[in-house]
Parts: C-alpha cells; sequence; structure tokens
C-alpha cells in the first residue's frame, strides 16, 4: 500500500506519518470548508434568479449549520465505529451529492432539503471533531500545534477561496462555484483514499511523543457506539466546565461563520461594496487566521488556556463593535480584517485543550463534538438571526451590536472556569 510504503520511507528520514495523516486532514477540512463558505456569495445570486427572500435562503443555511454542530458526537462515533477513512470518504461524497443536486433545483424547499440536510449532515462529519480525533490519536507532543493547523484549514477554506468563487459567480452565474466545489471535493476524497489511516497501530507505529504502539480498543457493536455520545454528554453535564465551554463556544459560532461567513458579502453590499471586493475582504481574514490559529495551538501548549480565551473573545467582541463605525472604507475594512482574521477560530485550540485536559484524552472527540454543537447553534443563531434583521429592518447592523456584546460576555465566562479542572490530564492513550 501506498501509505504503508511512505511511512518506511518517512521513518528512515525521522519523519512520523502522523503528518501525511494531518496533510490529508488538511486538505479535507480545507474543502469541506469552501463548500460550508460558498452559499456566503450565492445569496444574491439565488435571490435574482428564484425570487427568494434572505431570511428564506438563510433558513436552509442556519438548518445546515445546527446539523454540522449536532453531527459532530455522532460523527467521533462514527470514526471509532468504521473508521476515520471510510467517514471522510462518504462525507465527501454526501457533500458532493447536494451540491450537484443543487444544479437542478427549482423551489425552495429543495434548497432545503440539498444545502440545508444533505451539505449538512456531510459537513457535520468532516467538522472540527474530525481535527480533534486526529490529533489526540496521532499526536502526544505537539498536539495543540496540530489542533491549530486543522482549525487553521477550515476557518482559511470558509474564506480563502471566496474571492474565485464571487469571480466564478459573476461571470459565469452560480453554477460554475457549485462545480468548481465539486471538482475540489473529488481531488480531497482521492488525496484520503491515498494517505489517510485511522490509527498509528494501522502502521505498527506508536503516537508521535510516546513509545510504545497502542493497539486500537476493543471493537463495539453499532449501537454501543452510536450510544457512547449519549452516555458521555449524561456525564458531562454535570460540570460546570461543560456548560462555560458549551456557552463561549456558542458565543464563538454566533460570532463567525453564522455572521460572518454567511453575511459579510451581502452587507457590504448594503454600502456599495462589489461581491469580488468583498470576498476579497474575507480572503485577507482567512490568511491571517492561518497565521492566529496556529499561533493560537503554539500558545495553547504554552499559557493558561482560560486567559486566552479571555482576549481572545474580548478583541474579536471590539473588532465586531467597531465595524459599523469602519465607514466600510479601503482603510477601515483593513484593519477589521486584520484584526478579526487573526482571532476567526483561534478560540480552538484552547477550548479544545481544555476539553482534553479536564475529561480525559479518549473522550476529547465526543465532549469537543457536544461543545462543537453549541458552536453550530450559535452560528444557525446568526445565520438565521441576521437574515430576519436584514428583511425586518433593512440592515444587517443590529445583529453585529449584539454579536460583539456576546463576545465580551464570553470574555468574562471564560475566566470563571476552575483552574484546578486545568491541571489533571489524562495519561497518554490511543483515542
Amino acid at each position: 500500500m501506498v501509505s504503508t510504503a511512505l511511512a518506511s520511507s518517512l521513518a528512515r528520514r525521522n519523519i512520523h506519518y502522523g503528518w501525511v495523516v494531518v496533510a490529508a486532514t488538511f486538505l479535507t477540512m480545507l474543502v469541506t470548508a469552501g463548500a460550508m463558505g460558498a452559499p456566503g456569495v450565492l445569496i444574491k445570486p439565488l435571490q435574482d434568479e428564484f425570487g427568494w427572500e434572505t431570511s428564506q435562503i438563510s433558513s436552509a443555511l442556519a438548518i445546515r449549520l445546527i446539523l454540522f454542530g449536532f453531527m459532530g458526537p455522532f460523527a467521533a462515533a462514527f470514526m471509532n465505529y468504521f473508521g476515520v477513512r471510510k467517514v471522510i470518504v462518504f462525507a465527501l461524497a454526501l457533500i458532493g451529492a447536494g451540491f450537484v443536486g443543487s444544479l437542478f433545483m427549482t423551489t425552495l424547499w429543495q434548497l432545503l432539503l440539498l444545502w440545508g440536510i444533505v451539505v449538512g449532515f456531510g459537513t457535520g462529519l468532516t467538522a472540527m471533531v474530525l481535527a480533534a480525533t486526529v490529533s489526540s490519536r496521532w499526536f502526544t507532543k505537539h498536539r495543540g500545534l496540530v489542533v491549530g493547523m486543522l482549525s487553521a484549514s477550515s476557518a482559511t477554506g470558509q474564506l480563502v477561496f471566496l474571492p474565485l468563487m464571487a469571480e466564478l459567480t459573476q461571470r459565469y452565474g452560480w453554477r460554475s462555484t457549485v462545480f468548481f466545489v465539486c471538482a475540489m471535493i473529488m481531488v480531497a476524497a482521492l488525496a484520503v483514499l491515498a494517505f489517510m489511516r485511522d490509527r498509528p497501530a494501522d502502521l505498527n507505529l506508536p503516537s508521535l511523543g510516546e513509545t510504545q504502539v497502542t493497539p486500537p480498543p476493543a471493537s463495539t457493536s453499532l449501537a454501543a457506539a452510536l450510544m457512547t455520545p449519549i452516555t458521555v454528554l449524561k456525564e458531562i453535564s454535570k460540570t460546570s466546565t461543560f456548560w462555560i465551554l458549551f456557552a463561549t463556544f456558542f458565543i464563538c459560532g454566533l460570532s463567525t461563520n453564522g455572521l460572518i461567513q454567511t453575511h459579510f458579502v451581502t452587507l457590504c453590499g448594503d454600502f456599495g461594496i462589489v461581491p469580488v471586493a468583498a470576498a476579497s475582504v474575507l480572503a485577507v481574514m482567512g490568511i491571517f487566521d492561518f497565521f492566529g490559529t496556529i499561533g493560537s495551538g503554539w500558545l495553547s501548549d504554552r499559557f493558561d488556556n482560560r486567559w486566552l480565551l479571555f482576549w481572545y473573545y474580548g478583541l474579536r467582541g471590539l473588532s465586531l463593535l467597531y465595524l459599523p463605525f469602519s465607514d466600510f472604507s479601503f482603510y477601515g475594512l483593513s484593519i477589521f480584517a486584520v484584526f478579526y482574521g487573526l482571532d476567526w477560530i483561534a478560540t480552538v485550540p484552547p477550548t479544545v485543550k481544555i476539553a482534553a485536559d479536564r475529561f480525559g484524552r479518549e473522550k476529547t472527540g465526543l465532549v469537543f463534538g457536544w461543545v462543537f454543537a453549541g458552536h453550530q447553534l450559535g452560528a444557525a443563531t446568526a445565520a438565521y438571526g441576521a437574515g430576519l434583521s436584514r428583511t425586518e429592518l433593512s440592515s444587517y447592523l443590529p445583529a453585529f451590536f449584539v454579536a460583539g456584546a456576546f463576545c465580551l460576555l464570553a470574555s468574562i465566562l471564560a475566566i470563571t472556569l476552575k483552574k484546578s479542572g486545568l491541571s489533571n490530564p489524562a495519561p497518554a492513550a490511543a483515542h
């Protein structure tokens, strides 16, 4: 097999195969995030062609975001039962089917089905839980850095493809963007089939930072695997740590992909900025996010993660409150893009680190899956709420003020976490 030969070749160079798995995961999350971000540049074209209102289109995007989040805990269970590789390939096929089907849609219920339910399920299987699962299985050393890299790929993918998508939509229509998304999905699927492996033990390797090969856990029935997320939820829901992480991540989703990713291009259009230019601002955010989130992963291995979250949420809130006063000028938007971009999803590495340290590495994927469900509930709230604000109040700006205020609340919640809950990491074990 390609992976076995490559693992042997890399081992002779003292390079762990886990980095190849990270590369395949990075590409997968980059592409699926691009698929998640695509509707942000398609709202206006869909309005023009079908006559749908912003709130109607936003309802489909809200359904997608809810499913994207609530699939997280069960995605972790599916990965434990079927294997990461099979789950990713199935997810990519599902996302592709949803986009291909949308080429032929004519009514609103078809949009709700394809972009809401089908794409929501598919992207939910490759959400941030994938990053948590891969990092905890393959890495003991550098785990925070790996989570930062994979988190950056997800957030960056939501943004950096937007200028190209906007240009394709403007020149050739929205269906050309759908074809582009499908082509990216195919490339990612081929990479996963060639290089992805479920666990280090599949290649007779220890995780990076350990010396012993840890065998995979004993297999369970599918019913037992599906019940595991519910069992874990019952356990962690009794702790204040979980609810604080859930609440802060709800606000994280409220202030990022549910608001900015979904509505920023249309918001800029209200101020006379063409879609390609607005999407370029988002791309700048994506570039700064890439470095900001990787830096956050590095910091999360070295500093108190509660205070990292305090600063991340606080600075994000201030940047959102600043945006309506930027006059949407080149310089105003540039300042916003830099500061907001650095903080776009920097909250993920410290949140994953807190979950792993508090609840144990073997439960990290499942715990973070439930926390991420809160993120997507917040994203869905913002996706629909901001669309409703524009429909009813003819302005997006109230939604940005609300999101900014909630971020300041999240920064306060983060430092209420008990420090004692962060100082008892679980012993190293394969996840």
